[in-house]
């Protein structure tokens, strides 16, 4: 520390120093204001990084909420379609030949169609259950052919849709053994 004199007041620059000096009255305690000062300095520095973070994470968190809440409504509104693909696909599947060229039912396929473009941009994909082995996680089984293990899908009743590695809905099946399934196939 400097010992402030009446030779060291009178050096040019030090001034303002000598007037700290003069008003609070000694010279350490100017350093203990100082390092307060600086203390107080980092200590709101320290809350304003640590506020920034905060905020950086809070939107994070958020995007990733807003995401969730649109994934999951998109599968909501998804899954309330379902029932009308199905309809439509069991509708024009049992119609006779002979009516498949009237214009009411092209217009039906036009808008099985659309309903599939939709599926198809959303992401939705039908899960192939024909002829697979059967997996809980993806198929629901209905029914058994009599005396098999159940094994393998024999029978579609219902298909299953996923959207990405989601599962919409799980396919209703019926099973059967593999061997049974190629007779049942042939």
């Amino acid at each position: 520390m400097t010992e402030v004199t009446d030779e060291t007041r009178d050096q040019p620059g030090d001034e303002e120093a000598t007037d700290l000096v003069d008003e609070t009255g000694s010279e350490t305690e100017v350093l203990n204001e100082v390092e307060q000062l600086r203390a107080e300095r980092d200590d709101y520095l320290d809350q304003l990084q640590r506020s920034r973070a905060e905020f950086i994470n809070f939107k994070r968190r958020t995007e990733q909420e807003r995401f969730q809440v649109r994934e999951f409504v998109t599968r909501d509104v998804l899954t309330q379609f379902l029932p009308v693909i199905d309809d439509f696909d069991r509708a024009l599947g049992s119609l006779p030949d002979a009516e498949r060229g009237n214009s009411w039912v092209t217009g039906m396929e036009m808008i099985q169609s659309k309903l599939a473009g939709i599926l198809d941009r959303a992401g939705v994909k039908k899960i192939d259950a024909l002829n697979q082995p059967f997996d809980p996680k993806e198929h629901e089984a209905v029914a058994t052919e009599p005396g098999t293990t159940g094994t393998v899908v024999v029978e579609v009743y219902q298909p299953g849709y996923k959207i990405g590695d989601t599962l919409l809905r799980p396919a209703m099946v019926k099973t059967g053994d593999a061997a049974d399934n190629a007779q049942f196939n042939a």
